[in-house]
């Protein structure tokens, strides 16, 4: 059960960011630039035929603005296509199709599938089934590689029969997952999911309970569900090692947003507050240094020798005051350990820290400045950007009005830095939604808030939900009465 991971090179996740960048017009030119270089590279680089077609094909290309057949994406490729960030990309940006390069590459793919054939046939011949499914593994990684979907799940659904190994089973799962997620698949990765849980409860390893549990977090954050995943996003923190699945500093981002959402005050001071894997990012120098080098720690797994040397080499002596450089830690993991871009997570800490305090006028600055850097660029963030600049709004006004009974209308738009009549608005929506308990008096300029007793909460529940349940019964009864007169 202690073996290493398998199947977690395929599909590359990055890949999937700079398809996102291509057709995000709040990424960039320069940046949008950089991913199609990327793109063209590794796609030659690892004969992705399949992969290239869905991209840039002249006819079923997702990005493809060049004018040449058929603009609409065919009926195939809509659940494909949520790669994107829009169902239009950018036309400055055009993908090129080189007919020529494709032949090239469906012709070494071709070569490929043979020889993965000719050492299947071999090893059903002269050797015993560990190698036979060796040979299946290298096609099923094709597939993944290469970028096609269908065959790459039914390349692994087709292992997943034959294999017997229990942690085996778990990394194909894992891998199906990742490809869910490559492709925007949300429903296929919820699902694999829920069948890696399964194989992890009936005796899954500690590196696999852990990778899967960073696996659910990312997922529910695609879904919006932030306050399931806050607890296992800030819980890998301290033992994280899925840099197949993303970087050590997506899932910081990740872990801050989902815990401001959702974590009540007291465990938000506790797991992201004074967190020290979130202090090695966002504290000040001594914190930072001190997190850095393992001295503190709020994870059991974060005394690990491998997880002290890793962190170890993650840290830089002249280190800027927001700017952070985090080294991939994946260095026995499988994946090749390459240096992140550094990331300046300064509207992150005031965003944290703002919300803490109650610094409100800065609180919306920051949440602006959130947006912008992080919610706009990234692809599992980018579909649900408004609902969570919304939703936090709505946190820092409960938290603010749920300190006083009485509250000015001028005096709580200064604090926030915004108008009156903005104000006005914004708390309407959800005064009339049931989100916030207040009422609103523009004739007197204040905002009243309503604390309703939990007893009598209750017991109007109770006599709310009882006439809903007797109208019910009723209606029951009369229906059991007309069959019965039927009948006679």
């Amino acid at each position: 059960m202690g073996s290493d991971p398998q199947y977690i090179k395929y599909p590359d996740l990055t890949l999937a960011q700079h398809v996102f960048n291509l057709s995000n017009p709040a990424c960039p030119q320069a940046v949008r630039q950089t991913s199609l270089k990327k793109l063209q590279d590794v796609i030659s680089e690892n004969k992705m035929a399949p992969f290239y077609r869905h991209l840039a094909h002249p006819v079923e290309g997702i990005l493809n603005h060049s004018g040449e057949g058929v603009p609409q994406l065919p009926a195939k490729s809509l659940l494909t296509s949520n790669m994107l960030a829009s169902r239009k990309s950018p036309q400055k940006i055009d993908f090129p199709w080189d007919e020529s390069l494709y032949q090239s590459l469906v012709e070494d793919n071709r070569k490929e599938l043979d020889a993965f054939q000719k050492e299947e046939d071999e090893a059903e011949e002269a050797a015993g089934e560990t190698e036979v499914l060796a040979a299946r593994g290298k096609r099923a990684e094709f597939w993944a590689r290469v970028g096609d979907k269908d065959k790459a799940i039914e390349s692994h659904e087709a292992l997943l029969e034959k294999t017997t190994f229990l942690g085996t089973k778990i990394d194909l799962m894992l891998a199906m997952v990742r490809i869910g997620l490559f492709f925007g698949d949300t429903q296929f990765v919820k699902k694999s999911i829920e069948r890696a849980n399964t194989f992890i409860e009936s005796g899954g390893d500690w590196d696999r309970r852990n990778r899967l549990k960073a696996y659910k977090g990312l997922h529910l954050v695609t879904v919006r569900s932030y306050n399931i995943a806050a607890p296992l996003l800030l819980d890998s923190l301290s033992t994280f090692t899925s840099y197949e699945l993303c970087s050590y500093s997506s899932l910081v981002i990740y872990s801050i947003l989902a815990g401001s959402l959702s974590l009540k005050r007291v465990d938000f001071k506790a797991k992201v507050v004074d967190a020290p894997e979130i202090k090695a990012i966002l504290g000040p120098g001594e914190d930072r240094l001190a997190a850095l080098t393992g001295e503190v720690s709020s994870g059991p797994g974060a005394q690990d020798e491998e997880m002290k040397d890793a962190s170890v080499s993650r840290t830089t002596p002249a280190t800027a005051t927001t700017v952070v450089n985090l080294t991939t830690l994946g260095a026995g993991s499988g994946i090749p350990a390459e240096t992140e871009t550094p990331v300046d997570f300064s509207p992150l800490g005031n965003l944290v820290d703002s919300l803490y305090t109650g610094n409100y006028r800065s609180f919306f600055v920051a949440l602006a400045a959130v947006e912008d850097n992080f919610l706009n660029q990234d692809r599992y963030l980018h579909e649900h950007r408004a609902w969570f600049v919304r939703e936090m709004r709505l946190r820092a006004y409960q938290q603010l009005l749920q300190s006083y009974r009485v509250v000015g209308l001028n005096s709580m738009a200064s604090d926030f830095g915004v108008t009156v009549d903005y104000l006005d608005r914004d708390l309407a929506k959800f005064i009339a939604s049931n989100r916030i308990a207040c009422t609103i008096d523009r004739v007197n300029g204040i905002i009243e808030t309503n604390r309703p007793d939990d007893k009598n909460k209750q017991y109007a529940d109770v006599v709310k939900h009882g006439d809903a349940l007797i109208t019910k019964l009723q209606k029951y009864g009369q229906a059991v009465r007309l069959r019965g007169s039927e009948r006679s």
